[in-house]
């Protein structure tokens, strides 16, 4: 039952109960009721309204979201002719779990190809090595892509 129809049922209550709108306590209940009328004709217009902005900042993030990906559009770059740009991983983080302190440090590719890094908690330097498997998915049969 919506706001309005609750207000309608109150209404319709008040004059089924006979309530003499000239007594004091009519009075007032009818000043209720009105005043909760116009309360609810507000917020039914106001959800209304909040429906409409919401669906306008839906097509904007849409708009958005076309604008942004023909200016980035993609930027992996096929490096080795393979053909496995899909798997272009430069944004993607990876966690790592300092043994020191046993904080959760996020890096990307960048990082792992240092070979290092020190903990922002507790300083300890960790280290990587690691072997790169994305050559063996594409099939290219060893690239020149940046991985050893």
């Amino acid at each position: 039952m919506t706001i309005l129809e609750k207000v309608a049922y109150l209404r319709g209550l008040s004059e089924g109960l006979g309530i003499d709108e000239t007594s004091k306590e009519g009075r007032i209940f009818k000043a209720i009721i009105d005043v909760l009328d116009d309360i609810s004709l507000t917020v039914s217009d106001l959800e209304d309204d909040v429906a409409e902005l919401s669906d306008g900042l839906d097509e904007i993030d849409e708009d958005l979201g076309a604008l942004e990906e023909e200016f980035y559009g993609d930027e992996c770059d096929d490096e080795c002719g393979c053909g496995c740009e899909d798997e272009c991983d430069e944004d993607e983080l990876y966690e790592v779990t300092c043994p020191a302190c046993g904080d959760s440090i996020y890096v990307n590719e960048e990082m792992l190809d240092e070979g290092f890094i020190h903990c922002p908690n507790c300083h300890e330097k960790l280290e990587f090595d690691f072997e790169c498997d994305d050559c063996d998915d594409c099939d290219c049969g060893g690239c020149d892509c940046d991985h050893e």
